[in-house]
């Protein structure tokens, strides 16, 4: 008999419910500053009461949207802030969990190298959002590593950190129809993970966050700044999108 809580099929709704919606507010097709209503969210994805509820609050559990009294919710929305603060958090992180998957050696090296590949080899066009796919393969990327670190809360921070990442993301390049390049760090990452060196996967993985921070800024400050978006208080809102 297996040790493990078995989901009620009430539960396992729930669980697909909210995985649907984040990746629609990941990959931002749900733009920040959207409001949504239960029955509208009910409605376009085809869920029962009871089920959209409980999605809806688990993402506001995640800091994904925002209640909002006799309104329903709002997609939480993004800020320049934001932006610091995330990478900040990643850098502290990610390195150390880098280090100690390595060192750990229990990464599953065949299936860093098959999500390395998904993330740098282009999805057919007519099959869907391409940035929505890159941002899921990435993902998966790094909290495979997370979990073979062997520590579960370092893993559920980064979890929460790499979905709203995923935003500024889509903000930045989802628009452009483009995918961060960021493929070769991987292959290091890859490389330090066989070999179980913890010194290289910690500095890959620092360089790799300073990296992809400045590309992000840089597209995030250009997508911002061709949404007509303006600056208060060194807090830029993205409202594009936003429901009225």
């Amino acid at each position: 008999m297996s040790g493990g809580v078995t989901k009620t099929p009430a539960a396992l709704k729930g669980d697909t419910a909210f995985e649907t919606l984040r990746r629609e507010i990941v990959s931002c097709r749900i733009r920040p500053g959207a409001t949504l209503s239960e029955p509208e969210v009910m409605e376009s994805f085809g869920l029962g009461k009871a089920t959209c509820r409980v999605a809806l609050q688990r993402l506001a559990a995640c800091g994904l949207v925002q209640a909002i009294p006799r309104q329903g919710y709002r997609v939480s929305a993004v800020t320049l802030k934001d932006v610091e603060d995330l990478f900040e958090l990643r850098l502290l992180l990610e390195p150390r969990a880098a280090r100690l998957a390595a060192e750990a050696g229990k990464c599953d090296i065949g299936k860093l190298e098959r999500l390395e590949e998904m993330c740098r080899k282009p999805r057919p066009r007519d099959i869907g959002n391409q940035i929505d796919f890159f941002l899921e393969a990435n993902r998966s990327f790094h909290m495979a590593i997370a979990r073979a670190s062997g520590n579960a809360r370092l893993c559920t921070m980064l979890g929460g950190i790499y979905d709203e990442m995923g935003r500024l993301v889509a903000l930045g390049f989802g628009d452009r129809g483009a995918r961060p390049n960021i493929e070769g760090d991987h292959i290091k990452l890859i490389a330090a993970m066989a070999t179980g060196d913890g010194d290289k996967a910690e500095a890959v993985a620092r360089r790799h966050v300073e990296v992809f921070r400045a590309d992000v800024m840089a597209t995030v400050n250009d997508s911002l700044r061709s949404s007509g978006v303006v600056e208060a208080l060194n807090l830029v809102t993205v409202l594009k999108g936003a429901g009225e």
